[in-house]
């Protein structure tokens, strides 16, 4: 994404855009590899950015938005995929009938989308994460705890990034290729460990593999599911 990110900025500085470039400058360095930080998006721990953020990175969330919506409208994916018994996953809820059902409690795994007001009184957990990239292991144990408590509850769990679909977008629909996809899917294959439906995250992504065709993790994620599953302590719990 880094280097998408960074081609933007130089096509548009050249056109003259100087200002409208410079977010783009800026995401492309804090989702470096090296780099990775989601704390520059300033995204609060309520789904909410500070309004110099606002005004910092605008054009880039709208490019965001835009290029979502765009994405769902050629490939014509669900919003959201059912995993198992009060389990989702899907992308970025733009509006109500992209929420599942049942007042779900929302991982949001994105730190360049806002929480929508409609959604404010839904239980909520930020794990902020550039796309491509992924949630350290530490936040793949809090964000799997916190889904425990909810499901312990009764309460369905939407685990959701930016598109919750596939690494490379349709390149015939929308023209070029953009990597990404699958920050929601690690959290959602350590949940269904953590919940004992499946053995180990490699059976959890061919599971969610199932239900949603189009995701795809990346082999920094799978590294990180890899620590995750390592360094986890708890044993599975057993959904009832």
């Amino acid at each position: 994404m880094a280097a998408v990110l960074f081609s933007s900025f130089a096509h548009l500085r050249s056109f003259g855009f100087r200002l409208l470039s410079i977010p783009f400058l800026l995401v492309s360095i804090a989702s470096h590899p090296s780099d990775n930080l989601p704390i520059l998006s300033a995204k609060n721990t309520d789904g909410t950015f500070p309004i110099w953020s606002k005004l910092i990175f605008s054009p880039y969330w709208y490019f965001v938005r835009n290029f979502s919506a765009l994405q769902r409208l050629f490939t014509r994916e669900a919003p959201y995929s059912e995993i198992c018994d009060g389990l989702y996953v899907g992308g970025w809820p733009s509006s109500p009938d992209k929420l599942p059902p049942g007042n779900p409690a929302i991982i949001d795994c994105t730190c360049e989308l806002p929480r929508r007001s409609e959604f404010m009184r839904n239980a909520y957990l930020c794990v902020p994460t550039w796309d491509t990239r992924s949630p350290r292991p530490e936040d793949i144990e809090l964000a799997v705890k916190w889904a425990c408590q909810n499901r312990e509850q009764q309460r369905p769990v939407f685990v959701h990034c930016a598109y919750g679909m596939s690494s490379i977008a349709r390149a015939s629909a929308l023209s070029f290729i953009y990597v990404g996809r699958g920050r929601s899917v690690t959290v959602m294959c350590a949940l269904l460990v953590a919940l004992g439906v499946v053995e180990d995250w490699k059976d959890a992504e061919k599971l969610i593999k199932e239900k949603r065709s189009c995701i795809h993790m990346n082999a920094r994620q799978r590294k990180a599911l890899e620590e995750w599953s390592k360094d986890r302590l708890s044993p599975p719990k057993k959904i009832e």
